[in-house]
């Protein structure tokens, strides 16, 4: 119910003149009758970032109540839909008017439009709101309008293409930009521009990049642009792109991606030659490829890096029987045959023989093997070629003929037309029938100009070749009748054939052209498959890494020198990855520097055809680095001093290896040579102990210039065979001084030691006093302690005769008598000291000694045993046993008085130690 109000009315009076009446009407109860009414729909657009909404039509509502209070004003517009920001606001209660604003910031990239309800609500029926009505729903779709508020960005950072010279490319690559914005007008991409100038590069509007001449690989390789973006709006890209083209070669099929020279450090073990390598096809389909890879070191030694040891120690390290000779070895005085040859140097030590066609030795006759029997071994390393002239002479390597009288060749190894020939004669006290005597093998190795190792096994009557380990039968053999018997001496030659009868001077035949090294002769045994295998071993090759990880159709296979490597495949990436893990190694412990070459030859298959591309060859190289090479020292003392009773002293007493390398050293040889005059059988020796060997990859060889023990072994186990080497001597009253000197060698003479001279003194005892046979002068450590003898009794009586005539001469005897005690005390006090400095002397043999390396020692109890005469002696002069009685008495009697000195003290080295 309404209250009274009051109406104002207009009303004309008098004269015309309008006043305004108030009428007090009488309170009325209004209605709401009518709901308020809006447009059914509404499209509106907003500004992203903005919060005004621009509606159409225009947001009014009207109520038909108006105009009545309350019923007919509009009080609300409310939003169906918690998730649209927006809301509206009535801006006159009686028209209705309202607007319709963003309740929060609205995003065009987040949402580009909204729909959702809007309703209008009037003031109902009173102030209290009460009975309000609400009109029908109505639909208002807002669509956010875009900004340009973000920059092009481009897809990738960084972008690569490569292209072939000489050609014009209509599209080289395509970039790409984006644009944040939602709209059409900003989001898209309208524009490319090429910031470097001065390309010969354009790019379209879609991001396309061309070349616009021909370039050339020789000009230049490589280009680097710059590109940028633009969106519809003119907006640009915020950072810039850089697109690198390289450009290519004409294609042209071959391996890519490797180096001309690999650098190989000792000790590295396998290492990659290709790890980057791969083969370019130009694009064509392949059914195969097939890759030889060949590792050539003809010019290293004797056609590969190869253990340098002396043949004996390199048998020995093989395990082959002993027994053999050598018959070219080092020049020496004692192996003098060989010092007319002329020698191949600069062979990193490898001792080689060349022959050309002029040269030849005779052997002396104690150094042939006398009785070849049924089974003997002859083994050489030889390189030969094709011998000149349209008929070829025969080549002799070996050969045993007549010395004298007349011209019959026993056995013999030649060359003749490039077949390699053995002829064996065999005597007629063996054999009295037509046996087989000549054995012809026709080989490509024998005139091709490399080393080859070259084994005979003979079995009589079956006779068996070995080149680089594989086994040859003979293709022809020829039979004759034995040799008659004579008393003829033979004489066995090297370079050629000795011709002594049938002709007016004896003379050379048959010369070898060529060149020999290792020319060995053992009877009595053939050798084996695996100490030939051994002995001709290379140790450098090609190899290949990480076996597991090559394709399942990928084969290989290795000649058995692992010089030569075949790869093969039907797969280009298959053969590419097998190619990186192909590898050089070199196990020598010191290799031979220098360049090893290597070629690669391809063969590459398609489809229905042989051949369809041509592959060039690959030539490279392996740069071998000179490895640290060691310095063999030898340090000790260098002056040992025996009473001449007892010379049977140990020649070195102490030897040390210094742990201070990395690696283990080896030596091949260690020799102790007498300076001066020969030894003299008849009176003197030197000798070592069969057990000091045994165990050892060691064996020794004795003449009268001194003692060689050889061998591959450790510097430890020479050390302990040095010290077993003796010096004895049965009539010291010949002589009065030895000396010897040693020298050690690792690699065949590669690296030697310095050369330690010791001086070996002895001393005899007169009446009361031991006087040495040679007093050096101006020496403080010459005596060792002696202990005084009794004078024999003839002596004793001549004296006392002479006493009792002479008185006078009695009384200057005892004058001298006194004078030599006081020496003699002086003497016994420098043997005391001596005795006391026993353990500091030292002979050493180091590695690279370090510094203050001189003044650490090892010490050494050094106790003969008495039954140390009694062992087995290697090369030892034996020649004492046939002495007469008297002088094994003397010997006995020299023992006796080897013992009386051992109670009172110890013989030993002279306590200064010299270090070289």
């Amino acid at each position: 119910m309404l209250k009274n109000k009051a109406i104002a009315s207009p009303v004309l009076l008098k004269f015309g003149v309008p006043h305004i009446i108030y009428v007090i009407l009488p309170p009325l109860f209004a209605v709401n009758k009518h709901k308020p009414w809006i447009e059914a729909s509404y499209h509106g657009v907003i500004t992203e970032n903005m919060d005004t909404v621009l509606l159409d039509p225009p947001l009014v509502a009207l109520d038909k109540d108006a105009p009545v209070p309350y019923a007919g004003e509009i009080c609300a517009f409310k939003i169906n839909g918690d998730d649209a920001p927006f809301e509206a606001v009535v801006l006159n209660r009686t028209s209705g008017e309202g607007v319709l604003r963003a309740s929060s910031p609205v995003d065009c990239e987040s949402q580009k439009e909204y729909t959702f309800i809007i309703q209008a609500y009037d003031c109902g029926a009173g102030p209290s709101g009460a009975n309000w009505k609400k009109s029908h729903k109505a639909v208002v779709h807002i669509q956010v309008d875009d900004v340009n508020e973000f920059s092009p960005i481009f897809r990738e950072s960084l972008y690569k293409a490569s292209i072939t010279e000489g050609k014009i490319y209509d599209s080289i690559l395509q970039v790409e930009a984006w644009d944040q914005d939602c709209s059409p007008q900003y989001s898209q991409i309208c524009n490319y521009e090429i910031v470097t100038a001065g390309t010969p590069f354009a790019i379209d509007r879609n991001g396309n990049i061309r070349n616009t001449e021909r370039l050339s690989y020789d000009k230049q390789q490589s280009y680097k642009i710059m590109v940028t973006a633009f969106d519809c709006g003119q907006k640009r890209a915020k950072e810039d792109v850089v697109v690198h083209i390289e450009v290519k070669p004409v294609c042209k099929p071959g391996w890519q991606g490797w180096n001309k020279r690999v650098d190989y450090e000792p000790g590295t073990g396998s290492k990659q030659l290709f790890p980057k390598m791969h083969l370019e096809t130009c694009g064509g389909p392949l059914s195969g490829v097939k890759a030889m890879v060949e590792l050539q070191t003809n010019h290293i030694g004797k056609g590969c890096d190869r253990e340098t040891y002396s043949e004996k120690s390199l048998q020995k390290l093989c395990g082959a029987a002993s027994g053999s000779t050598d018959l070219l070895p080092a020049p020496s005085p004692s192996t003098n045959w060989t010092a007319a040859l002329l020698t191949d140097s600069g062979r990193d030590s490898d001792l080689i023989y060349r022959f050309d066609g002029r040269q030849a030795a005779n052997l002396p006759d104690h150094v042939v093997p006398q009785n070849l029997t049924d089974q003997f071994t002859i083994a050489t390393w030889m390189k030969h070629g094709p011998s000149p002239g349209l008929r070829a002479e025969k080549e002799t390597l070996l050969c045993s003929s007549d010395k004298t009288e007349m011209n019959r060749h026993h056995y013999s190894l030649y060359v003749h037309n490039c077949r390699l020939v053995f002829l064996l004669r065999r005597d007629f006290t063996q054999l009295d029938t037509f046996r087989p005597a000549e054995f012809h093998w026709k080989l490509e190795q024998i005139c091709d100009k490399e080393w080859h190792y070259y084994v005979i096994n003979v079995e009589f009557p079956a006779v068996t070749l070995f080149v680089d380990g594989v086994t040859y039968e003979p293709y022809l053999v020829t039979d004759d009748w034995p040799i008659h018997a004579s008393k003829i001496d033979t004489q066995l030659t090297v370079g050629a054939c000795w011709q002594g009868g049938e002709v007016a001077t004896p003379r050379f035949t048959q010369y070898f052209r060529g060149s020999l090294s290792g020319l060995t002769i053992r009877p009595g045994r053939i050798e084996t498959q695996k100490v030939i295998s051994c002995l001709q071993a290379c140790k450098e090759g090609l190899d290949i890494n990480s076996l597991e990880s090559l394709a399942k159709d990928i084969k290989f296979h290795f000649n058995p020198a692992q010089s030569v490597l075949v790869v093969e495949g039907e797969d280009v990436d298959s053969i590419n990855t097998a190619m990186t893990k192909v590898s050089y190694i070199n196990s020598r412990q010191f290799p031979t520097p220098g360049l090893r070459r290597l070629r690669i030859t391809t063969t590459v298959q398609c489809f229905g055809e042989d051949t369809c591309l041509s592959i060039p060859d690959i030539k490279a190289v392996v740069m071998v680095l000179p490895p640290s090479e060691p310095r063999i020292t030898i340090a000790g003392s260098n002056r040992l001093v025996r009473p001449a009773s007892d010379l049977r002293g140990v020649l070195y007493s102490t030897i040390y290896v210094p742990g201070v390398m990395e690696v283990m050293h080896n030596l091949d040889y260690c020799d102790v040579l007498v300076i001066g005059e020969e030894l003299n059988p008849d009176r003197e020796s030197l000798e070592i102990q069969h057990s000091a060997l045994l165990g050892k990859h060691l064996d020794a060889t004795n003449s009268t210039s001194g003692i060689s023990i050889y061998g591959v072994d450790s510097m430890a186990h020479y050390e302990q065979a040095l010290r077993q080497v003796r010096y004895r001597n049965w009539r010291p009253a010949n002589l009065s001084e030895r000396r010897f000197r040693l020298t050690c060698s690792e690699l065949n003479g590669r690296y030697t030691s310095n050369d330690v001279s010791v001086l070996f003194l002895w001393f005899i005892c007169f009446i009361f006093q031991c006087y040495p046979y040679m007093r050096p002068i101006h020496h403080p450590l010459i005596i060792s302690f002696i202990k005084r003898s009794a004078p024999p009794a003839a002596t004793v009586v001549i004296v006392v005769c002479i006493a009792a005539l002479v008185v006078i001469v009695v009384i200057g005897v005892y004058r001298i008598h006194t004078t030599h005690q006081e020496g003699s005390r002086e003497e016994e006090d420098e043997v005391k000291d001596a005795e006391e400095e026993w353990d500091n002397s030292a002979l050493t043999i180091t590695v690279n000694p370090m510094e203050g390396l001189g003044d650490e020692v090892r010490q050494e109890e050094h106790e003969e045993e008495e039954e140390e005469e009694e062992e087995e002696l290697v090369g030892g002069v034996t020649s004492a046993e046939s002495e007469n009685s008297d002088e094994e008495e003397d010997d006995d009697e020299g023992r006796e008085a080897a013992k009386e000195r051992k109670q009172k003290g110890k013989l030993g080295w002279d306590s200064s130690s010299i270090t070289y």
